[in-house]
């Protein structure tokens, strides 16, 4: 029996890595092995970041690659958690009673939902405003070196 609260808190805690895909689906889950490659390229870009500084153009096309991740398994939290005892239940729960145990919501549940629409927000703003900023400042100094 899959618990709809443990999923929730996988995708939210460990989400980046795959652990809610491997929990639900099993360790042959490819899409929980590819989960850990775009979070490695945007570790990369903040270690990049640090040592060639912001100006560095790789870092600032690999760091937007974490938030967006961990903004996206944020946003599966959030689904789990909401999702009804009915659905969660016949979706990887099949042959256990509807109203079964493990598909119930519970303050843990809520508590998981509270935190990745929190986390989940900041990190997918501070994300596209990071992009869109080091993307402007790019195209502001490709035009002075044009005018010059």
């Amino acid at each position: 029996m899959k618990n709809k609260t443990i999923a929730a808190w996988l995708s939210f805690l460990g989400g980046p890595l795959g652990l809610h895909r491997f929990y639900l689906r099993g360790i042959g889950d490819w899409l929980g092995w590819l989960l850990p490659i775009p979070t490695a390229l945007g570790l990369y870009g903040i270690e990049r970041a640090r040592m060639y500084g912001l100006d560095d153009g790789w870092s600032w096309v690999l760091i937007p690659l974490l938030g967006f991740t961990i903004a996206g398994c944020a946003l599966t939290a959030i689904v789990y958690g909401l999702m009804t005892p009915e659905k969660w239940n016949a979706r990887f729960n099949g042959g256990a009673p509807s109203d079964a145990a493990p598909g119930r919501t519970n303050w843990a549940t809520i508590g998981a939902v509270v935190l990745a629409l929190l986390f989940g927000t900041t990190v997918l703003m501070a994300s596209i405003v990071f992009s869109f900023q080091r993307y402007f400042e790019h195209q502001v100094e490709e035009g002075r070196k044009i005018s010059q």
